[in-house]
């Protein structure tokens, strides 16, 4: 098939702004590895690239690459490559309905959107409508309240000391990732969780959450929009700041072992059968403990995790995704292929010339961009090996050669 990839990060969504290189880094990780898959099971792929991106001719395996000069030309741009594509793919962060908004442009041109729908999105990515589904659903939740950024401190307060015991998270009601995100130990520290989720959001309302000690995971399921099957359990590297600090995601580990897998993958195919219109690849939160397992959140498109996941698959995943939406296949008898360990590296901006030594090392997923004012790039290796701790190994010794790399280019 023709295929139109975007990804919103690095594919013009930020054209002319400046883009978070921690961010683009799992941005473009997502999309090279998605495209050199699709390519991988024979189709033609088109898709976008940030001019700033483009000009540096980053390894990317797509028959054609349609660069992308403003922001506000980005949907155009989708829209005009769409008429010549069989089906398409969108990923994009949920944040204030850009996902939705690029998949409803997509199912409007008439193309096959290879994405859940533009319905289902909106339903699940407001995280105070969709936990109070998977609480009628029965799926076991950290204890949350919902808030307006508009309420009274003082009740606020009162709430937490009723319902919820410090220390808690403060969240979005539709972000991604960690953005937004703090952790409050104190009383002292919810007016700053308060302006942080304001910064990060244009919706009013936001959660608060119990703190649920444990390990942070995600569940990757394939789904056919009647039935799903989880094919992987990842660990998260997740570090929740303070309000004063920030929060990240650096990567993880997949698959994963823990004694509540099995269990987190029947919960998640529960949910994701329950809500009409998921369907393709989707991700589910979960802080998996040694008494038991608690959702947090969906995504419902592609996660990072797939960097990891498609090393450590016996089968194309992409391919999987477009035999999961288009014919209702999903993948049987599926087999591991070692472990994967995947994080984002922080750099300093390389040099031209080193920064294509690294487009050409074989664990880069998304190299160094050097286009921060600051000086500071980020990249995404993915080292894959029969163990855990080879692949871990890997991992270090393809990040000492990164890092060694742009210290001596400098």
């Amino acid at each position: 098939m023709r295929l139109l990839v975007y990804e919103h990060v690095s594919g013009g969504g930020f054209a002319d702004e400046l883009i978070t290189t921690s961010v683009l880094s799992e941005g473009f990780g997502m999309l090279r590895t998605l495209i050199s898959d699709f390519k991988a099971a024979g189709h033609k792929v088109t898709t976008t690239l940030d001019s700033r991106i483009a000009r540096l001719n980053p390894p990317i395996a797509a028959d054609c690459i349609v660069p992308v000069f403003s922001c506000d030309k980005t949907q155009v741009t989708i829209q005009k490559i769409a008429e010549s594509a069989d089906a398409a793919y969108v990923i994009a962060p949920e944040t204030d309905g850009m996902l939705q908004s690029f998949v409803k442009l997509i199912e409007q041109t008439g193309v096959a959107s290879l994405n859940c729908t533009s319905a289902c999105i909106e339903k699940v990515s407001e995280k105070i409508v969709f936990h109070k589904f998977m609480k009628n659903l029965g799926v076991p939740l950290p204890e949350t309240k919902f808030f307006s950024i508009t309420d009274d401190l003082q009740e606020i307060k009162k709430a937490i000391r009723s319902d919820l015991n410090l220390p808690v998270i403060f969240k979005p009601a539709d972000g991604v990732s960690c953005i937004g995100l703090s952790v409050v130990k104190n009383e002292q520290q919810i007016a700053g969780a308060i302006d942080k989720i304001r910064e990060s959001s244009s919706k009013k309302h936001f959660l608060i959450q119990e703190l649920v000690k444990g390990t942070a995971t995600s569940v990757s399921l394939l789904s056919s929009g009647s039935t799903a099957v989880s094919i992987s359990l990842n660990r998260q590297d997740v570090t929740i700041g303070t309000p004063n600090n920030f929060s990240s995601y650096s990567g993880g580990v997949t698959p994963f072992d823990h004694p509540f897998q099995n269990e987190s993958f029947k919960v998640a195919e529960k949910i994701v059968k329950s809500v009409p219109g998921l369907r393709g690849y989707i991700g589910i939160d979960f802080v998996l403990s040694e008494n038991g397992l608690a959702a947090i959140e969906m995504n419902p498109r592609l996660t990072t995790s797939y960097v990891g996941l498609r090393r450590s698959v016996n089968y194309n995943p992409a391919q999987a995704i477009v035999n999961a939406v288009l014919k209702a296949e999903l993948p049987t008898q599926v087999e591991g292929r070692g472990f994967t360990v995947f994080s984002k590296v922080k750099t300093l901006n390389p040099t031209h010339d080193v920064f294509q030594q690294t487009c050409e090392m074989d664990e880069v997923v998304s190299p160094p961009f050097p286009i921060s004012e600051s000086g500071i790039a980020s990249a995404l290796i993915a080292s894959n090996a029969a163990t855990l701790q080879r692949a871990s190994t890997r991992f270090r010794e393809t990040k000492k050669r990164v890092l060694n790399s742009i210290s001596r280019g400098k």
